[in-house]
């Protein structure tokens, strides 16, 4: 599997495209914003779907532009109205900004699979920083979002975040993360 990483908009949303080696299709995790930065990354590969770790403004600003008709973008169903709601998203009272996404057309629960561009992916529900914080294990892989950071984890003070579920969810995820590498949402 081949994984691109960028690091994109005002706060540094990891953004990740991953492929297989001699696939024509990619899938995008966390498109935050910089929409052609992220098209220019992809090489060329049709995204074949858009993965959401959870709603925020930071990890779904680019999805718009990024998606076709066709094109999938999935998501726990407890974020789903995220996409849609600035005040939930958090972008209207953290940059003054309404951030929107068009509708999710695959809504993901706790061991949802799917197999897209080629990849085999499973959902663990890992709220707490949200309510519907996913993290996508797809080969030997884990895709946290703001659920595990390199030194930390997400914040629990917008809403619908939980600090007791959030640890819970450290908790369930730990021994995954420290036996294969894993891809927070932010560096820091």
């Amino acid at each position: 599997m081949q994984i691109t990483t960028l690091t994109v908009g005002i706060v540094g949303t990891c953004c990740y495209i991953l492929s297989r080696e001699n696939s024509t299709d990619c899938i995008v995790i966390d498109p935050g914003a910089e929409p052609e930065r992220i098209r220019r990354a992809a090489n060329g590969k049709r995204i074949a779907a858009i993965l959401l770790t959870h709603g925020h403004f930071d990890h779904i600003g680019a999805v718009a532009a990024l998606k076709e008709e066709d094109t999938p973008v999935l998501i726990h169903e407890l974020d789903a109205p995220m996409l849609g709601d600035p005040d939930l998203n958090v972008s209207r009272p953290l940059i003054r900004r309404d951030v929107t996404a068009p509708p999710a057309t695959d809504l993901l629960q706790e061991g949802s699979r799917r197999t897209l561009a080629g990849l085999d992916i499973e959902v663990l529900h890992t709220p707490g920083h949200t309510p519907g914080s996913v993290c996508f294990r797809i080969e030997d892989h884990l895709f946290t979002g703001d659920t595990l950071f390199e030194h930390g984890w997400g914040r629990t003070d917008f809403p619908g975040g939980d600090e007791h579920t959030l640890f819970a969810s450290l908790r369930r995820i730990m021994h995954i993360a420290q036996s294969i590498p894993f891809h927070p949402g932010h560096e820091t």
